[in-house]
């Protein structure tokens, strides 16, 4: 059960969390480690989703570890661990029973042994006009959704924003589609018909020379935007993996996407064909790769349907198009190897994680179905490589029936491989470089920390953004008092181009977390040390940062302080709300400098703006120490 001692300290009252004391967690470097998904034993184990399905689609269960066959690179391995899961299999999660008014979590309660479904709606890739097909076809499925089925949803622009989390209730569901779903226009998506073409329809002999030039840079253009689309998405994907490899178990990622091509090729009808071209394919190999360590298996979705050739459209301009007939014959190759570039990449980002993609279908309700179906009926295969050199190197897997069950004609679909990390090796070149980039939280002294790990620390502390649970905590929020003040509290930074007006109502905000969800190193002498940020920053409600406020804290603790530490870590921070910022959010997050792990809550104002004071209001913000006050488990927040 995913970390059942921290999840019962979570589900006590506020009072009492000093009084547990959970086992250490795996740290980030160790989660990171080898080709997660993994059982950390004595060595290093690969595990492999594998969905069985008739021609019809149906799953097909009853089937034994011997029914199955499974190589490494053409050399056969030795299954030992294999589970079947199904939907009546599952067992509900851990319930979070009812918190004292103000008191928030990050623990989201999942079902054990079953599958969680994620919808993805991308309106950074997908036509406006698809948008809204969309948003009928999930509202269709929602209506008809089997209580019990985990779904979350979310959206993607120009970053990636959680609409709705796990949720079971049908009618939750429904109100998420019908009112959180928006509509947006992509600001970086050319139309089905090439932008180039439309420009230079009905171009003659006498100004080719200037409509080469004009079509050169139109492309280039394109080149650029969908490159700025392909880094987007990716980035995206990223961010949900690093969520979602919180949760235990299987993930179906359902994304509805209109055009992503991985790769822009080179174009031979512009003078210049290279200068379009661009290659992603070592980016896209990264996150299929770190999808399949989160053991997310996605479902691409062709959101538009069952398309035809836009260049026959009477919307068109013909009669232009008839003076230039090689104009048409570009539209219509442009058109169809766009199809198969984009319908290569869902098949390929499909396949290398264990999942189907849909397109040329426009019944989008019944491949959100079809999906979930899929992906909630699956055999759990794990072995341990033969292979022991973990020299990176791109491992091939693949998965057959026996041969008394090959000729059934089976569908089988599951990951294709993975890179062999060392699972001693550091952390990845990737994490290292982000350590020279500034945090999003200052410390008291009003100085940008130095910590690893700020872009991502920026991605999680985004408003709207999924709320990371590798640390599991409780938050209290409650007004400082009945009062408003004509000033922010001391350490909150607004934001100084459009700095809020008061009056301003300051909250409280105290945190409650195990201690030995952080990760301390023993120095020579036999201290402990390390460094935790605490932050929360205050948006409005188009994700503008009104106000942030945060502590960076260093940690130098003798080894009795060391074990007061872990049994529970408390902290005060002030936030200002200016009254009169009308709806307004609250990210609350803790970040474990020495291993880029996170924490993240985010509540609506409004929640918690009515709320009595507590009893210890008003109280100053402490001041860090050498050794802070949050060593004190028994003292009050």
């Amino acid at each position: 059960m995913r970390r059942l001692a921290a999840a019962i300290l979570l589900l006590t009252p506020l009072a009492l969390a000093a009084q547990q004391q959970p086992a250490q967690q795996p740290t980030q470097q160790e989660q990171d480690a080898g080709t997660v998904p993994t059982i950390r034993t004595s060595t290093q184990i690969v595990l492999v989703d594998v969905t069985v399905q008739d021609k019809q689609g149906n799953p097909i269960h009853g089937l034994s570890k011997d029914s199955f066959v499974l190589t490494e690179d053409k050399h056969p391995q030795t299954i030992r661990h294999f589970e079947e899961h199904t939907p009546d299999s599952s067992k509900p999660g851990l319930a979070l029973p009812p918190m004292p008014a103000g008191t928030f979590t990050n623990y989201t309660p999942t079902p054990e042994n079953g599958a969680l479904n994620i919808l993805l709606v991308d309106s950074l890739n997908t036509p406006l006009t698809d948008q809204s097909y969309v948003r009928a076809q999930l509202a269709e499925f929602v209506k008809k959704a089997k209580p019990g089925q985990r779904i979350a949803i979310f959206g993607l622009s120009q970053r990636l924003f959680m609409l709705q989390g796990f949720s079971s209730d049908p009618q939750v569901l429904r109100n998420s589609v019908e009112h959180k779903l928006i509509q947006r226009q992509s600001t970086l998506l050319d139309s089905p018909v090439d932008s180039a073409d439309a420009l230079t329809d009905g171009i003659t002999d006498q100004s080719m020379l200037s409509s080469s030039s004009l079509s050169q840079f139109q492309a280039e253009t394109s080149a650029m935007q969908t490159q700025l689309r392909v880094q987007y998405t990716l980035d995206a994907f990223n961010t949900l993996a690093h969520y979602l490899q919180a949760f235990p178990g299987r993930k179906n990622l359902i994304w509805f996407s209109g055009s992503f091509p991985i790769n822009i090729l080179p174009d031979a009808t512009l003078d210049n064909p290279f200068a379009v071209m661009n290659v992603n394919e070592d980016e896209f190999r990264d996150t299929t790769n770190l999808l399949a360590r989160a053991q997310v298996a996605v479902y691409p979705v062709d959101a538009r349907g069952l398309m035809t050739n836009p260049a026959f459209s009477a919307s068109q301009r013909g009669g232009n198009l008839g003076a230039n007939p090689a104009g048409i014959s570009n539209k219509i190759a442009r058109f169809e190897q766009s199809q198969a570039d984009e319908h290569m990449t869902m098949d390929q980002l499909a396949d290398e994680t264990g999942g189907h993609a849909f397109y040329n279908n426009n019944d989008l309700a019944g491949a959100v179905s079809s999906a979930i179906n899929s992906g909630s009926n699956f055999y759990a295969l794990t072995y341990s490589p033969q292979n022991k050199k973990w020299d990176e190197s791109y491992r091939t897997i693949k998965v057959t029936l026996a041969p008394t069950l090959a000729k059934a004609g089976y569908k089988l679909a599951y990951r294709q491989g993975y890179y062999a990390f060392d699972p001693s090796a550091p952390t990845s070149k990737k994490k290292k470089a982000d350590e020279a980039l500034p945090s999003v939280v200052t410390t008291d002294a009003q100085v940008a920390s130095q910590s690893t790990g700020a872009a991502f620390a920026r991605a999680a502390m985004a408003h709207g953004a999924p709320t990371p649970q590798d640390i599991l905590f409780k938050v209290r929020v409650l007004p400082a008092s009945t009062k408003d003040e004509p000033t922010p509290a001391y350490g909150n930074q607004l934001d100084p181009l459009h700095p809020a007006r008061g009056p301003f109502r300051t909250m409280l905000v105290d945190y409650a977390i195990p201690g030995s969800y952080f990760d301390l190193t023993k120095s020579p002498e036999g201290r402990y040390v390390g460094a935790i940020e605490f932050s929360t920053l205050l948006y409005d409600r188009d994700g503008r940062l009104l106000n942030a406020t945060g502590r960076a804290i260093k940690l130098n603790l003798t080894p009795e302080n060391y074990a007061i530490f872990r049994k529970v870590v408390r902290v005060r921070l002030e936030v200002s709300v200016p009254v009169k910022s009308g709806e307004s959010f609250l990210r609350i997050g803790v970040h474990d400098l020495s291993n880029n792990r996170f924490g993240v809550v985010e509540i609506p104002v409004a929640s918690v703006a009515k709320l009595p004071p507590p009893p210890d209001a008003p109280a100053p913000a402490a001041t860090p120490a050498a050794t802070p006050p949050t060593t004190q488990p028994n003292a009050k927040p």
